[in-house]
């Protein structure tokens, strides 16, 4: 995170999406245009609200259409609010 220089502000999160698997259970291989939305990601920086009770690296589930999107370096990120977040998932 310290190359990208970004740090949200307020009850903001900056998550990198967790791509899914690009085949079904079943073995079928997927498309780029077939593959849903991201809802997972990893926690990269966190806003300066002391409401917010994630971490960095923390693995969540977001709401599927949330946040905005950008690019830096050919990699994904989101920044959204931290209600946005639904879960955070355990391993």
């Amino acid at each position: 995170m310290s190359d990208l220089n970004i740090e949200p502000l307020g009850a903001r999160v900056l998550v990198k999406p967790l791509e899914q698997e690009g085949k079904t259970p079943s073995g079928i291989l997927l498309p780029e245009t077939a593959k849903e939305k991201p809802q997972t990601g990893l926690v990269m920086a966190v806003g300066d609200d002391e409401e917010i009770k994630l971490k960095v690296n923390d693995k969540v589930l977001f709401a599927k259409y949330t946040g905005t999107e950008f690019t830096v370096d050919g990699a994904v990120y989101l920044v959204m609010e931290c209600n946005d977040i639904l879960a955070r998932l355990k391993n």
